[in-house]
C-alpha cells in the first residue's frame, strides 16, 4: 500500500496547486463559517486530519456548497481515506457535473481501493471499481479532452482491470475482458505520448501492457 500511495501523489502538483489557490482565495474572502476557515488553514497547513475534521463540522450548513465538499473531499483523499473520499467526490459532482477534477479524484480513490492487496473486497466489487473509476476517467475528459493526466490515469485502470480478470486461473478470469481492457491501456497510452513522446515511464508502460495483452493469446 505504500509505494501505492507514493504513487497516488506523482502528477498531482498541478491540481495541488489549483487547490491552494482556490483555498487562499476564499480565504482572503474569509468564509462565513468558521469551521471551513480552519478547515483551509489546516488543509494550507498540510494537516488534512485536522482539515477533515473541520470541514465534517462545517457540514450540512455547507452541504450544497461544491468548493467545501471538494476541499473535504481533497483532504480525506490525503488522509487515505479513499471509500469516504469518494463518496464525498460524489456530492461535488452531483452539484457541480462539470468539475473534471472531482471525477479525476473519485476515479483514482476508486482505483486504489481495486487494487488495494489488503482489500477484503470480492472480485466482482473490485471489478466494479475499476469499472466506475474508467467511467470517470472518460467523462472527466469529456470535460478537459487536454488534461494528459487524465488519459494516464485511465491507461492504468485499464492495466489493472486487465490484471484482475486476466489472471489465469484465477477468479473472475476473463481473458476476452482483459484483452480489451489491456488493448485500451495501449491506446490510452499511446496518447499520452501524443502530448510528450520522451516520457520514458510511459514508453515502459506501454511495453508492459502489450506484453500482458499478449501473454494472454
Amino acid at each position: 500500500m505504500n509505494s501505492r500511495l507514493k504513487s497516488v501523489k506523482v502528477g498531482i502538483s498541478t491540481l495541488a496547486l489549483a487547490l491552494l489557490t482556490l483555498t487562499a482565495s476564499a480565504q482572503q474572502e474569509e468564509h462565513k463559517n468558521p469551521n471551513v476557515r480552519m478547515g483551509q488553514k489546516a488543509l494550507l497547513d498540510g494537516d488534512f486530519k485536522s482539515a477533515v475534521t473541520h470541514l465534517k463540522k462545517a457540514l450540512p450548513a455547507e452541504a450544497n456548497d461544491p468548493h467545501v465538499l471538494y476541499l473535504l473531499g481533497y483532504s480525506q483523499f490525503q488522509s487515505a481515506d479513499f471509500k469516504e473520499s469518494a463518496k464525498t467526490f460524489g456530492q461535488v459532482i452531483a452539484l457541480d457535473g462539470k468539475n473534471a477534477n472531482a471525477y479525476y479524484y473519485r476515479a483514482k480513490a476508486k482505483n486504489i481501493q481495486a487494487v488495494d492487496k489488503d482489500s477484503k473486497l470480492t472480485i466482482a466489487e473490485k471489478e466494479q471499481l475499476l469499472t466506475s473509476a474508467i467511467e470517470d476517467y472518460s467523462k472527466a475528459i469529456n470535460i478537459n479532452n487536454k488534461d494528459v493526466k487524465l488519459y494516464q490515469n485511465r491507461a492504468i485502470a485499464y492495466r489493472d482491470l486487465g490484471i484482475l480478470k486476466g489472471t489465469e486461473g484465477a477468479e473472475g478470469y476473463n481473458k476476452q475482458v482483459a484483452t480489451d481492457a489491456y488493448t485500451k491501456a495501449v491506446a490510452d497510452f499511446e496518447k499520452v505520448l501524443s502530448f510528450d513522446a520522451s516520457r520514458k515511464d510511459i514508453q515502459t508502460e506501454l511495453k508492459k501492457a502489450k506484453v500482458y495483452r499478449d501473454l494472454l493469446k
